[in-house]
């Protein structure tokens, strides 16, 4: 039988994947890689960067095309056996390369590289691709002795495994609870956008009437829309208490994976050396000490608090007097805050849906990269993918040529990870005179079409794909040749929002939205008028907003800085701190948010959520430029291109920035757009 992960070249054959095949795949992968890396050591042959560094992007390289699409299959169409079989490869890959980053002799043949006369010569990306490798050799700890080393292995594969099950944990949650509603007076407020998903969710279910699920489209068309106070609460409630003691009867219940996950962090960071897990992870970031990004964090507060407390102040006396809510509660929020939009901008999000059919913002969106970057974007057919929702798309640069390459798969179903991301198929890597082309797996979860409409998208939904393509335009545009330091590989983790936030600031200009905005049914584009009741509202509750990010920042940074294993994580008492410095309005106790923060516990951003504030402050500043010099200047659109795209990793993300912006970062800007006096 032919193993279709161990096919070396083309796309992967998503429809002949099984899970019985992930495993034997990994262990073949794994034993060549182990044989490259013996023959590696045992050459007698000067160590150069040919025979060293080459050979390990390559080994490496046959690794990551298997298990890439392992990985996205694990998010975008999950199943029991493929979950096992994903948890058992994984233990192998982890293990795999814990003992690689601390293999002493592989270490030395870096390092040796390092130090020869060749170095010098060697361009800046191979110089930058050998600096990192033994960093991260150090990281990996290289340096330490029994019984560290074993125990260092342990942990790293023991929390591959907890944030796995973390993740699984959110989904089983977010899948199983629903609530059937048969009587469409129940649905009062909801518009005809949303009650069509929650039709469309029951006949999935083969029910008659409507189906609110714990699917972003549901919950936001309930908390927005239902005029239903007691609806509200109810969907509130199971979505903030999801995965946690108070859902499910504690089947998913994941307290005790944060506790171990974090644990576990702080053990393997003072492994290393370092004082907290917050401490190693800046490591690998642009800030260089946990004062920093707390200080960073905490001046935000002491500007943002004040807007939001006067954006609750207006909200709770609007509720009051048109609403007739005189106890604000969490769960009004988003139905007030609608509802006062719509008095004071008269705008809701109901009139600007037309608007923003998805096929006509995919098309807007492509014609904004062609604009900005020169790159046009075609969809290629008959490409073997995991859903019938799931797309291929080439990336030509002027010349006609195909230099990269996406999938992009938009909406929410049963089996698929929440929220959206990027991840990546595979890197750009230069073996002889070839060169594998950088691919893109582009995920998020709109509402499907319907039988009468095509999915139509809300200004949030827009923003969120343009923030994605931001993340896939910085993997598929790099002209490094080094996988290691190629595309989003090497970035420092609180820059690599950069590219993503970025793209968002098309979304809201008047010339990126005449290529995005075409009704559905009349296809004229968004009239003036709509759209300067969109600019006047754009700042409408960033307070409220900003408060938040901060939040989440400021809860994920001191959780994993102030660590104690002698108390524990104390993960409910960190947020109430963080909250009571923070926040303006208070969840009641039972709400359970960090049991459903993937992010941090599940996706890499342990220790750095503080990053998309961090690059926003960076993606403002560098959008000034085009808004200084023209939206569309294709020489301001060039030097971004080559400035912080094309480069990848391969330099500190502050010496891209300067090269494309010509000084240092500042926040005005960013103040500015929220709105603050800098």
């Amino acid at each position: 039988m032919t193993n279709p992960l161990l096919e070396p070249t083309g796309l992967p054959r998503f429809s002949e994947i099984l899970p019985e095949h992930v495993e034997p795949a990994i262990d073949a992968i794994l034993a060549d890689y182990q044989n490259g890396v013996d023959t590696l050591l045992a050459s007698t042959a000067p160590r150069r960067f040919g025979n060293v560094i080459d050979v390990c992007e390559q080994l490496e390289n046959r690794l990551s095309r298997a298990w890439a699409p392992v990985g996205h299959l694990h998010g975008v169409k999950d199943s029991e056996a493929l979950r096992e079989a994903y948890a058992r490869a994984q233990d192998k890959i982890v293990a795999f390369s814990s003992a690689l980053g601390q293999n002493r002799e592989l270490y030395a043949a870096v390092k040796a590289v390092a130090e020869s006369e060749e170095f010098a010569n060697l361009p800046l990306a191979a110089r930058t691709l050998i600096e990192h490798e033994l960093r991260d050799f150090v990281l990996a700890g290289v340096a330490l002795d029994e019984p560290a080393r074993s125990r260092y292995r342990e942990i790293s594969s023991e929390l591959a495994t907890l944030s796995t099950e973390f993740e699984e944990a959110v989904l089983d949650a977010t899948d199983a609870w629903t609530e059937h509603i048969v009587d469409q007076a129940g649905l009062a407020g909801i518009p005809e956008s949303g009650r069509s998903v929650l039709r469309a969710d029951a006949e999935e279910k083969e029910l008659d009437g409507w189906l609110i699920t714990l699917k972003q489209p549901s919950v936001q068309a309930v908390l927005t829309h239902a005029d239903d106070r007691d609806l509200r609460a109810r969907v509130y409630r199971a979505y903030g208490t999801r995965a946690s003691e108070h859902s499910d009867g504690g089947k998913f219940d994941n307290s005790a994976r944060i506790e171990k996950i974090m644990a576990l962090r702080h053990e393997s960071a003072q492994l290393l050396g370092f004082a907290s897990t917050a401490e190693e992870s800046l490591a690998t970031k642009m800030a260089k000490s946990p004062d920093q990004v707390i200080s960073f964090l905490r001046n935000f507060v002491a500007k943002a608090r004040p807007m939001a407390e006067n954006d609750l102040a207006e909200l709770r006396t609007f509720a009051a007097d048109e609403l007739q809510i005189t106890d604000l509660q969490p769960w009004d929020i988003a139905y007030a805050a609608e509802k006062l939009r719509e008095q004071k901008y008269a705008l809701n999000e109901e009139e600007l849906k037309p608007y923003f059919p998805l096929p006509a913002v995919i098309e807007g969106l492509f014609a904004v990269i062609g604009r900005v970057l020169g790159v046009s974007v075609r969809l290629r057919e008959n490409v073997d993918v995991w859903h019938d929702d799931a797309r291929y798309y080439d990336l030509l640069d002027a010349d006609g040529k195909v230099f990269a390459g996406c999938y992009v798969d938009l909406y929410a179903r049963s089996g698929k990870r929440g929220g959206a991301w990027m991840d990546v198929c595979s890197s750009r890597l230069r073996k002889g005179d070839a060169v594998q082309l950088p691919i893109a797996f582009l995920v998020c979860n709109f509402a499907p079409p319907t039988a009468s409409a095509p999915s139509l998208l809300t200004h949030d939904d827009v923003i969120t794909l343009f923030h994605e393509f931001g993340h896939g335009l910085h993997h598929m545009l790099t002209e490094v040749d080094y996988a290691g330091v190629s595309g989003i590989s090497g970035v420092e983790w609180d820059a690599v929002e950069l590219p993503s936030q970025f793209m968002e600031n098309f979304a809201w200009k008047r010339e990126g939205l005449d290529l995005i905005a075409r009704h559905w049914k009349a296809g004229e584009r968004l009239p003036n008028e709509l759209f300067e009741r969109m600019q006047a509202a754009r700042n409408f509750q960033s307070g409220l907003f900003l408060v938040r990010q901060l939040e989440f920042g400021l809860f994920d940074f001191r959780m994993h800085h102030e660590f104690d294993p002698v108390i524990g994580a104390r993960t409910m008492e960190v947020l109430d701190e963080v909250r009571r410095e923070v926040s303006v309005l208070t969840p009641p106790s039972w709400h359970r948010f960090p049991h459903a923060f993937t992010h941090i516990f599940a996706g890499g951003y342990g220790a750095g959520y503080y990053s998309y504030l961090w690059a926003e402050v960076l993606s403002a500043d560098a959008f000034e430029r085009f808004e200084q010099e023209g939206v569309f200047n294709t020489e301001v659109g060039k030097a971004w291109r080559e400035a912080i795209l094309a480069v990848g990793g391969s330099r500190p993300a502050l010496d891209s920035f300067i090269a494309f912006r010509g000084r240092e970062p500042s926040p005005d800007a960013l103040l500015r757009s929220y709105g603050v006096v800098a």
